[in-house]
């Protein structure tokens, strides 16, 4: 699904309910089933605070996010199974789970084995049934108890935070490389890079997020470094980011990436996202943005060093 200023129809309809119900877009606005000015406007202000790039077109990254922004906790009964649950009430139940201690992994809006464990734990704990589904009686004491808690971060921030504080070796490390364009050169210059240093690369299929995310997850990654192309030429060193939890190992990296990039590539930013291939991840991952491929391409060797220098001080 792709939306942009100008469109109309069923499609546009669908997209202005989902931001109004979600608060983003006012229920009377002028020009109802037509992608004008206001709905353009909602969707930046929807993208923005979602951690997706702020292009003010709805792309299937987009209606995704707002189609995971339809479910609140106790909408419906959450369980482990296949495909996973996604949406914005798995995300608020490992929310509420880490903060009462029971470890969910990170707080990722898809509904793994680790929140099932979690999730059975608390049930447990709680006097409740233990079948693994969080209905309306589990949220009732989620709720009931999250009440009698702080605010601080919870479990999955502190383990996060932990893990990122010690580091791991480069020697021996399975470090994934992937890219989302035509960056082949830096790719290869980065692997012998590493796999001459000891680390132990895990090859990964071109495109889809989807595909290169289970494959680094599925091989036991311990860390995930992507390249995409844009045509501005302001670039970006993403990881995972979202209002209630954010990776530290990848916000370390990313800013030690930008550190040793800033004299190859001009105008560079780091900021936290909930972009597809740092959400599926489950290792600390950063996904580096850069300019037009033909500019970028004759730096590949240099951008290349940077990164493995930044891989190197971030692993000690």
């Amino acid at each position: 699904m792709a939306l942009a200023p100008g469109d109309s129809g069923e499609a546009v309809r669908q997209l202005q309910r989902r931001l109004g119900v979600a608060g983003y877009l006012p229920a009377n606005i002028a020009s109802a089933d037509v992608y004008c000015a206001h709905t353009q406007q909602a969707v930046v202000d929807f993208q923005t605070e979602s951690g997706l790039p702020a292009t003010g077109l709805c792309d299937e990254d987009t209606w995704t996010a707002l189609v995971e922004a339809w479910w609140n906790l106790g909408d419906r009964p959450l369980v482990l199974r296949s495909p996973h649950l996604r949406g914005d009430d798995v995300t608020e139940l490992q929310r509420i789970l880490s903060r009462l201690g029971f470890d969910c992994g990170r707080i990722d809006g898809i509904f793994g084995q680790k929140l099932d464990r979690a999730l059975n734990h608390f049930q447990l704990n709680a006097g409740l049934e233990v079948d693994g589904v969080c209905h309306q009686s589990t949220v009732a004491v989620l709720r009931r108890l999250s009440r009698m808690t702080g605010d601080g971060p919870g479990i999955a921030h502190v383990r996060d935070a932990e893990e990122a504080r010690y580091g791991q070796p480069l020697v021996g490390r399975r470090v994934a490389v992937g890219q989302f364009g035509e960056f082949d050169e830096l790719r290869q210059s980065l692997n012998g890079a590493l796999r001459e240093h000891g680390a132990m690369l895990i090859e990964l299929p071109d495109g889809h997020a989807s595909d290169q995310s289970r494959t680094a997850n599925l091989l036991g990654a311990d860390v995930y470094v992507g390249f995409e192309s844009s045509p501005e030429r302001e670039s970006r060193i993403s990881y995972y980011a979202v209002p209630s939890f954010e990776s530290a190992g990848g916000r370390s990296l990313a800013q030690l990436m930008e550190r040793h990039l800033r004299d190859v590539v001009p105008r560079i930013a780091v900021e936290g996202m909930r972009l597809p291939i740092l959400r599926e991840t489950k290792m600390p991952a950063v996904l580096v943005t850069l300019g037009p491929v033909r500019m970028m391409t004759a730096k590949s060797a240099r951008i290349a060093e940077a990164i493995f220098l930044a891989l190197s001080a971030w692993a000690p």
